[in-house]
Formats: structure tokens, sequence, C-alpha cells
């Protein structure tokens, strides 16, 4: 070693020195803290900001729309991605009476969060915990070949479970085919006479509803009441028949029988091309923004992130954006707009895993120039003229259901509006 330190005990900063070897890692328990050098406000240095008056206020009008029959607010994937036990609550608040939810292990993390509202899943494997569900009075969709394993829990817990029993009207995923339709349901029907089960519900679901003029979708309508009569024939005294999802429940009022499970339209998207949130009534409930994190002044033609595809046209300014693929945002989507200070830039240059970049140009440093900790949203209720979902689902040649669904665990998520407002109407709901 050279220098001032040559020949003195200078410090070990190798890997098997104590002092620095990194034994644990901790997270604070509240992201966002104040920082004790800016004295600012506490903030997050990228966060999911969850509106959940907007969720209520989606609810309250899908329950508006469907009536008279009831709402179950779908609040599988951790509600879209914006947190499953809050939504749900508020969901349930504005009006909701069901909850639904594609796993078992997604209901019993809402019951053992208190939430005791009817509650259904439906998507099982052969390892899905039956048992546990009918200890927590969870509903249980069945397509069949569950009925089996269903009916075992339910003497193991020596308690009937709860089933609906779900009909393949021509999506061709799970469901029992119309051909083995009659069989099912007497085997249901025995079971029953058992006091092993009760057959609460029928549905299936839709396939092209979000495209209005397909008519496929009269087709499974006319389906799905041909096997309701069968079942009714059989003796089936049902609870609630359910078909419709948020597109057939905004569009097709004779899909709705007794209960519609909407999803997309509860977090504030639409679910038709061509069709805006605001258009359909409907609030975005979901805010994704972050802070810049650098600014620096380039050369004209400086290459920009991996496989330089994008070159700077001209001497200006390159900002970091610090959230990428690993928060969920999709790494073909460069063009995809953030916001700053009232304007809106394309991601230039591929998206990397933890950041992307934004080209300010060359006129940043004349009006109001944007510096590192200025605000960056990526998409929000568009209400300002911002970017939305839909913007970043062009980008990325993909729908706004998959944009939201995919923000990670990684991105905090941050509520507002918590408590309902005393006008808004909304009450809370229990089973």
């Amino acid at each position: 070693m050279s220098g001032v330190l040559a020949g003195r005990n200078a410090p070990d900063y190798s890997a098997s020195w104590p002092s620095t070897r990194i034994t644990k890692v901790t997270y604070p328990a509240t992201p966002g803290e104040t920082n004790p050098r800016s004295g600012r406000s506490p903030r997050y240095e990228r966060s999911a900001v969850i509106d959940l008056e907007a969720i209520r206020h989606n609810v309250r009008r899908l329950v508006a729309v469907a009536s008279p029959a009831k709402v179950m607010a779908v609040v599988k994937a951790d509600a879209y991605g914006h947190g499953a036990v809050p939504v749900a609550r508020a969901a349930l608040e504005a009006g909701a009476k069901w909850l639904g939810v594609a796993h078992i292990s997604e209901a019993l993390a809402l019951r053992a969060a208190g939430i005791d509202a009817p509650l259904l899943a439906w998507l099982h494997t052969q390892d899905s915990n039956f048992g546990a569900a009918v200890a927590a009075g969870i509903d249980i969709g069945c397509s069949g070949w569950e009925l089996e394993r269903i009916v075992a829990a339910a003497r193991d817990q020596q308690r009937p479970a709860r089933v609906h029993l779900k009909v393949d009207t021509g999506l061709g995923r799970n469901g029992a085919t119309t051909q083995m339709w009659d069989a099912l349901v007497g085997e249901a029907m025995e079971y029953q006479d058992e006091g092993l089960l009760r057959v609460v519900g029928i549905f299936s679901h839709l396939a092209v509803a979000d495209e209005p003029h397909r008519p496929e979708t009269d087709q499974q309508l006319a389906t799905f009441r041909e096997v309701l009569a069968a079942a009714e024939d059989a003796g089936v005294d049902l609870e609630v028949r359910h078909l419709a999802n948020t597109p057939a429940a905004l569009s097709r009022p004779d899909t709705h029988f007794d209960l519609v499970r909407v999803g997309l339209g509860v977090y504030g998207l639409s679910p038709f091309a061509g069709q805006s949130s605001a258009e359909l009534g409907l609030r975005p409930a979901m805010t994704l923004r972050t802070e810049v994190s650098q600014c620096k002044e380039v050369q004209a033609d400086q290459g920009v992130s991996y496989g330089l595809h994008y070159r700077t046209a001209a001497q200006g300014t390159l900002a970091l954006i610090p959230l990428g693929y690993a928060d969920g945002v999709p790494r073909i989507a460069t063009g995809g707009p953030v916001r700053i200070a009232g304007r809106t830039y394309p991601v230039v240059g591929r998206i990397a895993m933890d950041q992307m970049v934004i080209d300010l140009g060359p006129d940043n440093a004349e009006i109001e120039p944007i510096s590192g900790g200025a605000e960056a949203v990526l998409f929000g209720d568009g209400a300002d003229g911002g970017p939305t979902v839909d913007d970043w689902a062009l980008a990325a040649g993909t729908i706004n259901y998959e944009v939201v669904t995919r923000i990670s665990p990684r991105v905090p998520r941050q509520y507002v509006n918590e408590q309902a407002s005393p006008d808004s109407g909304a009450t809370m709901v229990r089973a």
C-alpha cells in the first residue's frame, strides 16, 4: 500500500474482518420515516398509493348497477395488487355482500384478519386444504373432481361443507362439462341428503364479456340457464346463481342473476377497449409513484441502458427513476409514461431490474428544472391529465389487469382514506 497509510496499521476492510461482515439485515418498521437530514415529512422512496375511498366509490357504483343482485368483490391476488384485507374491508363498508378469491389460502388469510363475510374460493389443487376451508366457513367452488375431497373434509370436521357447483359454459377452464353436469348434481345431492354438504350456489364464468359484440356471451348465458333448470329439476334449492364478471355487470343485466362477481371494476379500471374508467363512473384506486433518484447532464449521442438502443439526440438531461421490473414494471414497456412536475416523459432505453431512465431533453434547465427528489408518477387516476394504468398496458402490449397485479411486494402499499367519510354512504356489512 502506498501513501500516508503505508507502513501503518491500516483498517482491514476485507470480508473476513468482523466489523465489515454483514450478519443481519433489517428494514425499518415504517418505510418512509422522516429523513433526519432533510427534516422532510415522512415519505416513501417508492410506493403504490391505494385510495380506499376510490374502492368504496367503485363498489357503490357496482352495487347500484347490479341491483337487485348482490355484489361479490373479488379480492384474489392480494386484491389485484391493492392489498386484500384493506380492500375487502372497504368493499364491505360500501355494500358488497360477498368476497371472492381464487385459493383457499387467500380465504384463510381474510378469516385470520377477522373478516367474517360470506367468502368463496374456487380454484383448487390436489393439495388444497379443504378441511381448513370447511372449518373456517369458507364456501368452496367445485368442478367435480374435488367433490370426494370436500366430502372427506366435511366428515373430518363434522360440519357440512358449503359448495358452489361450477359448470363450464364455454370458457374451457375449470368447471364440469355439460356432459358431466347431471352426474355431478346427482352425486352432490346424495351427499347433501347425508348432511355432508349443502349446494348453495351454481356458477360459471364468461369468456368474452369484455367484447360486447361477441355472440359467445349469449351462447354461454343460454347454456347456464339450461344447467340451472336441470339442477332445479333435480331438487337443488339455491341461495345464489352467479355468472357475471365486471364487464357483464356493467353491460349485460340479463347475466346478473342473484350475484355478480366483480374484480377489475372494484379497482376502478375499465374492462372495455375504447371506454375509460371515467366514462363508466369508476375511479382508479392505485397510484404508482417514486422520486427521481438522480439527474445528470449528458452530451448528444449518449447511450442509455442495456443494449444502448436509445441515444440522446442532443445535449440534455437524463433522469433516473428507481423502479424496474423487479418492482413489477414490465421490462418490455419502453415508452411508458412518467409524470414529473406536470409534464409527462416517456421511458427511454430498456427498463432494468431496479430502474429506468427518462430523457428530460435540452430544456430542463430553463423552466422549473427537475432535480433529484422530485416526485415521479408512473400512473394514477389520470384526473390531472397524467398517465394511467391503461397507458402502461398499451406500452407493454398487455392489459390493465396485469399491470396492477404485478406490482411487487418490494413496493410498499400506502393507504389513504382508510376511514369512510361520514357522507360517503358506506355502511359496514357483516355476514
